[in-house]
Order: C-alpha cells, then structure tokens, then sequence
C-alpha cells in the first residue's frame, strides 16, 4: 500500500444506491463506507450514482450526487453512459457488479464482494438474483483492477473459484455504526416495547426474513426453550424476504403464533432499544459474507449466541457462544444457559463490547482509498514509461 500521505487527484465515481434505502449489510456498508470515505479524502472528486429512490445526502464539495431516474436494467447502462461523458478514472461498486462487467477497457473498475452465497448456496437464494450474480461476477473479476471483500473466509471463497491475483484482494470488515456504542435511555426503551407490543423477557433475532438466514431453526430451539422458560417471547426483526411464508408456517406448525413477534424493519435507533432490553441474541445464519448484526448486538451489550459457520467465527472470534446452526437443541441450550447463568451472561456482554470495538469504518474507508491512490499510481507510471 502507499504512504497515507501520497495524494493523487482522481475522478472516483460510485454505485450508491442501496445507501439510501431501508438499508441491510450491503446498504449499510455502501453508507458507512462512502461517508468515511468523504471524510478521509478531501483531494478527489466523487460522482454518486442513485436513483430515484431514498437520496444519500452530503454536503461534501468534492462530491455530486447524480440521480439516474431509470429502473431495473436500463439505470446500469445509464450510468455506463454518463460515465463515458464525464470519464471517471475509477468505478467502485459497493454491491452490483453489473456496471463493472459491461464496463469499457479504459475504465479502472474495483468491486466488492461480500459473499458467494449464489455459488455456494443457489438454493437459499433466489432464482433471478443467483443467476445474475453467477452471469456478472464472473465478467466483473476478469476487468477488476482491485476487489474487495469483507471477511477473510469470503477471500478464501473467492480463490477457490476465481483465478485472481490474491495481492489485489483487499480486506473491507463491517463495523457497528456508533449508535450501537451508546447506552439508550430506560424511558425511551420503554416507549419502544410498549409501541410494539415487546415483553419484559425476549430472546433476539435480526435479519431479513429468508432461508438462508435460518430463523426456522431458531424457531424449533425456540419450542425447546419455551419448556423452560415460558415467560420467553421470540422477536424478529427484518423485512419479509424470499420464501418468507415458511417461517410463517414453521411458527403454525408449532402453535407458536402468540409467541413470536415480527417488528419489520427497523431504523437503528429502535433497533439499537431493541438489543440492549434483549436477554439474548441469536443469529443462527448458514452462511454470511461477514454478518452486522451480531456485532451490532455486542456493542449495544447483549449476548450473543451464534452459527459458527462462515465468517461468523471471524467476526464474533471468543466474544460469544458459537453453535452448529442446524442443531437446534444447541442452540436452545446456549441460549438457556445465557438465561440462567448470570455471571456468564456478564461476561459475554463484556468481551462482546470488547470485540465490537475492534472493527472501524475508518479503518476500512482508509483501506479503499489506498486501494483507490494505489490503482492510480500504477495507471500514472504507465502512462509515463509509454
């Protein structure tokens, strides 16, 4: 990487789309990305690309934000042909990589990958999004002047199926944003559980609502966990997701419609309410890139039990409980023994607080734009041997 203090001035145009949106992990890492990014770096020009929905707002001046009001398909190739009037010298995509693989030659493209769930998990995604993310990411990697990720495991998944030079491979991890760090008042805590009907006792789960993320396990350890303390309610908060009718009917199976609450989506602030009055917080996903809310529940000082696959291991590393997320007996008897055992409870919100410091937006933001000055520095040196 180059020195910190080696400036190049650049053109740097960015997907931001999903920064704008009701926002899960890859909205949330555009966002905090993007404006870490604007803070860092006062030498180069940024062109935002959105759309028309939810607009990012800054009042950066060496940022524009340039609406393209299409939809679908046809705001891709508006942008690529914005793009080639305003020629930008690099091209980062957050989240798509449908830009960088129809991009032209001379544009210099870094893209990130969060996950190969489409390759590795095509079930548990859907059918339209699988077959997009196979078709694109593929033509993507072989134009990428640099990739990012956001986990060491989802680095290691990517050079068992893509021939890429592993030193262009750069590490972005997700952070919890800082109002996760704060202690939320009782009355305001109060409030919350009183306008969604939430109960004194709850266990957590957070995420959208789809196979892959595997709350019908959860709900079955739920069943067990209601024999031993019945006073428990089940929370899930998260937008309704691909096949969502079958937690529905997981929970009617069960005869646990009284018993499970479904929030939707919440902003950050009642979400951070919701994980400090928690007693425990549960992410039993089969496979993640990285995976937010685990360390969004840490840093607001709730315990977390979680799936020890993936990346999951990486981000919670000794600051939770980590389980086999298809054994449910598991996990109900880590989320059981958090429950009833005060002093280890104590001790996980503790390392868990600990462990959520440790990953930044700053740090990551920092690592992009070396990668952005390191591309340009290479192009430059190019052009001048020519």
């Amino acid at each position: 990487m180059l020195p910190l203090d080696h400036k190049i001035s650049m053109k740097i145009a960015i997907d931001i789309r999903e920064a704008g949106k009701e926002k899960t992990g890859k909205g949330w890492y555009t966002f905090n990305l993007v404006t870490e990014l604007l803070k860092l770096d006062k030498d180069n020009e940024y062109l935002l690309y959105t759309d028309s929905q939810d607009l990012y707002q800054t009042k950066n001046k060496n940022a524009l934000v340039i609406r393209i009001d299409e939809k679908s398909w046809k705001w891709h190739f508006a942008v690529l042909k914005d793009i080639k009037k305003r020629t930008p010298d690099i091209f980062f995509a957050p989240t798509s990589y449908i830009i960088p693989a129809f991009s032209p030659k001379w544009l210099k493209t870094v893209i990130t990958v969060h996950d190969l769930v489409s390759f590795m998990f095509p079930s548990t995604h859907s059918f339209k999004a699988t077959v997009i993310e196979r078709f694109t990411l593929k033509s993507a990697m072989r134009k990428a002047s640099s990739v990012l990720v956001v986990s060491e495991n989802t680095k290691k998944d990517l050079l068992k199926r893509f021939k890429y030079k592993e030193e262009n491979i750069h590490i972005t991890p997700c952070a919890a944003s800082d109002i996760f760090k704060n202690t939320p008042k009782k009355k305001e805590i109060e409030e919350l559980r009183e306008k969604l009907g939430l109960p004194e006792n709850f266990i957590l789960g957070v995420g959208t609502l789809e196979p892959r993320k595997n709350f019908e396990t959860l709900i079955k350890s739920f069943v067990v966990i209601k024999r031993k303390h019945p006073d428990f309610k089940l929370v899930l908060v998260g937008k309704k997701g691909w096949k969502f009718k079958k937690i529905g009917q997981t929970i009617t199976n069960y005869g646990l419609k009284d018993d499970v609450i479904f929030t939707g989506y919440l902003d950050d602030s009642d979400l951070h309410k919701i994980y400090s009055s928690a007693k425990v917080f549960v992410f039993p996903s089969l496979y993640e890139g990285f995976g937010i809310p685990p360390l969004e529940a840490m840093a607001s000082g709730c315990p977390v039990v979680s799936s020890n696959l993936a990346s999951l291991p990486e981000v919670i590393g000794e600051a939770g409980i980590l389980v086999d997320p298809r054994n449910s007996l598991k996990i109900a008897e880590a989320v059981s023994g958090l429950i009833t055992n005060e002093s280890a409870r104590e001790m996980f919100i503790t390392r868990g607080k600990e462990q959520a410091e440790r990953f930044s937006w700053e740090k990551s933001a920092q690592v992009v734009l070396d990668t952005f000055q390191q591309i340009s520095a290479i192009r430059k040196s190019k052009d001048e041997s020519e």
